[in-house]
């Protein structure tokens, strides 16, 4: 996760010290904590990761669209109960996959877009634009931006 997706998850932008990234990092825990937000876990391996990242971190980030850790909440909320998916975080993208067929529109309402070339769905808030053009294989995305892959209720399902 670079600077950049740390400051969009603690909703952070313009000059970043530590004291700051640990301000909005006990704010984000208070908000996203799981006892309190069904999607929760994941949120909280969010923002702790953002919080590694931010707390060294000394500069200016660029203006930003500020609720992207919301949006993000929001996004996966709207899945987190469906059954046999794979939720999976690189960076600060969500991607899903599995059998999303059967969910194809409720991904739709949430926000997320197919991405062929992966066979599989992300998430990324309308306003965010990347710089990438879809060249990037999953292995490659995963390998730049880190993985954490979650073990929503369907991958429960898929297993037990």
């Amino acid at each position: 996760m670079t600077p950049y997706d740390a400051a969009k998850i603690l909703g952070l932008s313009g000059e970043i010290t530590p004291e700051i990234a640990k301000k909005a990092h006990r704010q984000a825990c208070k908000k996203y904590h799981p006892d309190i937000n069904p999607a929760g876990e994941e949120m909280m391996k969010l923002v702790n990761e953002a919080y590694s990242i931010l707390r060294g971190f000394n500069g200016d980030v660029k203006e930003q669209q500020t609720d992207y850790g919301e949006q993000l909440n929001n996004a996966l909320n709207a899945i987190l109960n469906l059954p046999n998916l794979f939720i999976e975080i690189c960076g600060a993208w969500v991607w899903v996959s599995g059998d999303t067929r059967n969910h194809k529109e409720i991904l739709k309402e949430a926000g997320y877009k197919w991405a062929n070339k992966k066979k599989a769905w992300y998430y990324r808030p309308e306003q965010y634009r990347s710089r990438g053009r879809g060249q990037s294989s999953m292995e490659e995305i995963r390998e730049k931006y880190g993985s954490n892959k979650q073990r929503g209720m369907g991958f429960q399902r898929i297993n037990s």
